[in-house]
């Protein structure tokens, strides 16, 4: 796909990529965390093999289902707004974090994060080193490690 494209283009395969690439969301999706995303890079939208790299929005008071990515990291920066993200065994602990803030998940750590504002939104970006991470983002029932 060209740069000067406003359209973005889903990828049927993966094909080699041997020129850049620009996506542009036009439309939030619905992940398995339950969370508004705008489609950024994966392997679907760029052809990118080892990455990929997403923007979420929490809603006012939203909170995701909780989770675990099986085998790939997070990094997360957070753009706007103040998330608590419970985590662990049990989501027995707790870190909140800020716009500015970056966060990084280990893989396998199960997790869940909620928007602490009632009135505005939070915004992330979030990259990871899978390019076809959603495929591999699995539910985590807290009670189970009570």
């Amino acid at each position: 796909m060209s740069s000067d494209s406003s359209q973005s283009r889903v990828r049927t395969e993966l094909e080699p990529v041997h020129e850049l690439v620009t996506v542009r969301p036009e439309r939030e999706v619905l992940t398995r965390q339950r969370l508004p995303y705008f489609l950024g890079i994966s392997a679907d939208t760029a052809g990118s093999r080892g990455l990929s790299m997403h923007m979420v929005v929490i809603p006012p008071g939203g909170v995701a289902e909780a989770h675990r990515h099986q085998g790939f990291e997070t990094a997360i920066y957070l753009l706007e707004g103040r998330v608590e993200t419970r985590y662990g065994p049990g989501l027995r602990r707790s870190v909140i974090n800020v716009a500015g803030d970056f966060l990084f998940i280990p893989p396998n750590v199960p997790h869940q994060a909620r928007n602490l504002s009632d009135t505005e939104p939070a915004r992330a970006l979030v990259a990871r080193n899978d390019a076809k991470e959603q495929e591999r983002v699995l539910p985590y029932d807290p009670a189970a490690d009570a």
